[in-house]
């Protein structure tokens, strides 16, 4: 797989599909993993680290059910590797990392393996919507496939081991991405998130720890896997995030019927600013496309869909659009293009 085949269309966690897809992005799956007999990544040397990338590269290529394709980032680009965090197939901290270190993904997008992240084995799954319990199913037993090859480093008593203590236990942090502009422009999203962070649940950004939340995408994820099993952390998230939908249905019906001329107003100003800008940031383009994704689904823009909303997302984020457009660009270089880009894709909507 070359990356110019990941770059003309969206992936996995903005198809639009999928259960409650109007609010609900995309559910994720990660489980930590380490392999046994070896050192955790914060003291392994860059020949373990070597090693470990070589071995892991081999068993991840055996696995034949599944026709994983295997990157490696010591070959890629700055843009290239931004392309790949951008689409959520790995961590800003992996692309920044340092040594021999990998990724791993199927041709759909719904797998992406990181290697020598900040374990040595990082198996995420993805499915666009709220589709948990599918998203948990597939990552298990791909899970499972691995461990029959690689042993991991388990115990008895605490379960798998992982170099950050948060991650000991299950491995597995469970995450749903939702977009909630109504409760933004009510000013309830406080609330629900006071009430998330008691039940020992975190709230993040559109690219997860260490993001601050733009275009009012936020993901919530359980934050400690010790002393709870899949299940426990799986009905945890699976209680909340139901309610929190309905929330923002609420405050949209609620905005609808009892200031519908503020909410147009919204709409139409992002779109009519969206077709005449000359310059545009990523961050002022997510936040004016969040009220546009809004106006699709409430009906208010109605030569839309929210296929194409997610897509002008993604590639207008640096990465792609510097892959777009086939050449590197610096900042200020980008807001110009980005607007251009932005301009023409609306034009033909």
């Amino acid at each position: 797989m070359e990356l110019d085949d990941l770059s003309t269309h969206v992936g996995e966690w903005l198809r639009g599909t999928g259960s409650e897809s109007d609010i609900v992005i995309s559910s994720r799956i990660r489980l930590a993993r380490n392999v046994d007999g070896f050192h955790f990544l914060t003291k392994a040397t860059l020949e373990v680290k070597q090693e470990l990338e070589n071995l892991i590269r081999r068993k991840l290529g055996e696995l034949d059910s599944h026709q994983l394709s295997y990157i490696s980032l010591n070959r890629l680009s700055e843009t290239d590797r931004e392309f790949l965090v951008e689409r959520h197939l790995m961590s800003k901290e992996h692309a920044d990392g340092a040594g021999d270190r990998g990724v791993a993904l199927n041709v759909d997008e719904t797998v992406s393996i990181m290697i020598n992240e900040e374990d040595h084995l990082r198996i995420q799954g993805f499915r666009s919507g709220f589709e948990l319990e599918r998203t948990w199913e597939e990552v298990n037993a791909l899970d499972s496939l691995i461990e029959s090859r690689l042993p991991y480093s388990f115990n008895a008593q605490f379960g798998y081991l992982a170099a950050c203590p948060t991650n000991v236990g299950t491995g597995m942090r469970a995450s749903v991405m939702l977009h909630l502009p109504a409760l933004v422009l009510t000013k309830q999203i406080e609330k629900v998130f006071r009430a998330v962070t008691k039940i020992n649940l975190a709230v993040r950004g559109l690219y997860g720890e260490g993001t601050q939340a733009t275009g009012n995408f936020y993901q919530i994820s359980n934050q400690a896997t010790l002393g709870k099993s899949e299940e426990e952390l799986l009905n945890n998230i699976s209680s909340v995030v139901p309610q929190i939908i309905m929330y923002e249905r609420r405050e949209r019906e609620r905005l609808a019927k009892e200031n519908e001329k503020r909410l147009e107003d919204k709409v139409w100003r992002a779109l009519g600013l969206m077709k005449s800008a000359r310059r545009m940031s990523s961050n002022e383009a997510l936040e004016l496309l969040s009220h546009l994704r809004l106006g699709v689904n409430m009906q208010i823009l109605k030569g839309a869909t929210v296929s194409q909303i997610n897509e002008l997302l993604l590639f207008s984020q640096p990465a792609h659009l510097q892959k777009t457009l086939r050449r590197e660009l610096q900042a200020p270089e980008r807001d110009l293009a980005r607007a251009d880009f932005i301009r023409n894709a609306l034009g033909e909507l």
